[in-house]
């Protein structure tokens, strides 16, 4: 369900295509709710169909259409719903951890390998969303400058600090993925030479 809440979240900011969300999607929303294009599509014809969007053709070009998403009122207010609602978190799916959990039955090059895959997966994701900090610091942001348009000046600064803060636990998070992971490989190394 989710999903909708994030579609509803870009399309607040003003009407967008279908094509243009997705790519909206990959550059912002996407840090933080992964989900692949062939998703989003479906979920627009659903919420459609719910009344939370409303879906318009527009000429585009001498023989092309496309269409243009608006959030309805009834979307609106459904998304201020959410925002106000108590979180409901799922229970923990991690499949790093639960292969960590019995590393001891594979080999300790494997183990290793394992352990620096995991690293540099965390310093990809570290590195991007170190970037999207600098690019809220910045301001230049596509989806961010729509999004500050669209929001009163004196509602400006407080939208920015939001934006930091959930890209600041992001890249708290991979940190603290990343020394996990080197603690393992110091695991690794001491149980290897352990008799």
């Amino acid at each position: 369900m989710s999903l909708r809440y994030a579609l509803l979240a870009l399309l607040r900011v003003g009407p967008q295509s279908g094509y243009d969300l997705q790519k909206q999607f990959t550059e912002s929303v996407g840090h933080v709710w992964h989900a692949p294009d062939s998703q989003i599509y479906p979920e627009l014809r659903k919420m459609e169909a719910e009344g939370l969007i409303e879906g318009e053709e527009q000429v585009r070009g001498a023989r092309g259409t496309r269409r243009l998403y608006h959030v309805t009122r009834t979307g609106d207010q459904a998304f201020l719903t959410w925002m106000a609602d108590p979180l409901h978190y799922q229970r923990v799916r991690d499949p790093a951890h639960l292969r960590a959990a019995y590393l001891e039955t594979t080999t300790p090059e494997a183990a290793r390998a394992f352990l620096r895959a995991h690293i540099t997966q965390w310093e990809s994701e570290l590195g991007v969303w170190e970037n999207e900090l600098r690019r809220i610091a910045a301001r230049d942001n596509p989806m961010l400058i729509r999004r500050l348009a669209a929001t009163p000046e004196d509602e400006r600064d407080r939208t920015l600090a939001y934006k930091r803060f959930a890209y600041e636990g992001l890249v708290d998070r991979a940190r603290i993925e990343i020394e996990w992971a080197h603690r393992g490989l110091a695991l690794v190394d001491e149980l290897e030479v352990s008799p």
